[in-house]
């Protein structure tokens, strides 16, 4: 078989490519930086490297493919976010169509039910909703939950106030949590078989906590037992990732999300549809999380 891996070496994308590879598959991947994508080269895999907000690179970058593993790559640059998530979604679904590629695996999000008012997951559901068109097309999006690696962005906040939170996690209420490394493994047992039919959805998650149970998890690993998780406002949370340099439509995108988050509209259809919880819990990545922090 030959699969076209989307989003580079990326966290997901990578330890996909080598499981395909490992499987003895054709894996073509594509990135916007060559050098990042030499390790996954030197172990049999074809590099294409372009920018996927080009039609024309993504249609020549898809031919002869049996399946796509898709994903919009971060854009921080972006004015308007959901306009470049749109500008990649639809050269994706352009090319999986004029290429006549019958099965997808669409790394989409929890909160994608909604279409609207998840920041930047909107456009993810927007993704969902344009492939949805093409019935000839086999997708599965997989919609995990909130990545565990994000909480590395934590660690200035830890390391200058001695605090860690968001405008979510407050109280009894349970943040949704999964390692990237969790997520791979199941968009290779979807991509292997390519048993899938029609438009589907796999939601994927390896704990469940409080944010008092994150802040304590991460406190305990990095030799501050007491640190707190702290709900911020909606504009304390703005604000801060203002100073942090993001600009303004990807400030007030994550701060959307945190809301919905907050709220329970994001995590609702996944309790509706609750998976059996993935290999990698919270008390193991925090050893990644204490070596990160005390790096820097």
């Amino acid at each position: 078989m030959k699969y076209v891996i989307t989003g580079g070496a990326g966290h997901i994308s990578k330890p996909l490519a080598e499981k395909l590879l490992n499987a003895g598959h054709e894996v073509t991947v594509v990135g916007r930086n060559a050098a990042n994508l030499e390790a996954l080269v030197t172990q049999g895999a074809k590099a294409v490297v372009g920018s996927v907000e080009d039609e024309a690179f993504v249609q020549a970058a898809f031919a002869g493919a049996d399946a796509v593993y898709a994903t919009i790559p971060p854009n921080f640059a972006a004015d308007n976010f959901r306009h470049y998530q749109n500008v990649v979604a639809r050269n994706y679904t352009h090319a999986i169509v004029a290429n006549n590629i019958k099965h997808v695996v669409v790394l989409s999000s929890i909160g994608a039910h909604l279409g609207n008012g998840v920041g930047p997951v909107d456009g993810i559901a927007d993704f969902e909703t344009l492939l949805k068109e093409h019935p000839q097309v086999n997708v599965k999006a997989l919609r995990p939950s909130y990545f565990m690696y994000n909480l590395f962005s934590m660690i200035p906040l830890i390391k200058n106030a001695n605090i860690t939170g968001g405008n979510f996690g407050g109280g009894d209420q349970k943040v949704v949590l999964v390692h990237t490394s969790d997520i791979a493994n199941a968009a290779a047992e979807e991509l292997l078989p390519l048993s899938f039919t029609g438009f589907s959805v796999r939601y994927i998650a390896g704990d469940e906590k409080t944010g008092t149970e994150i802040a304590t998890a991460l406190g305990n690993a990095i030799g501050k037992p007491e640190l707190p998780w702290i709900e911020f406002t909606d504009e304390q949370t703005l604000e801060g990732m203002r100073q942090a340099g993001l600009k303004e439509t990807m400030a007030e995108a994550y701060t959307t999300m945190g809301k919905s988050l907050r709220e329970g509209k994001m995590q609702e259809d996944y309790w509706k549809h609750r998976p059996a919880l993935g290999t990698i819990k919270l008390a193991d990545f925090v050893q990644e999380f204490a070596a990160a922090y005390n790096a820097g």
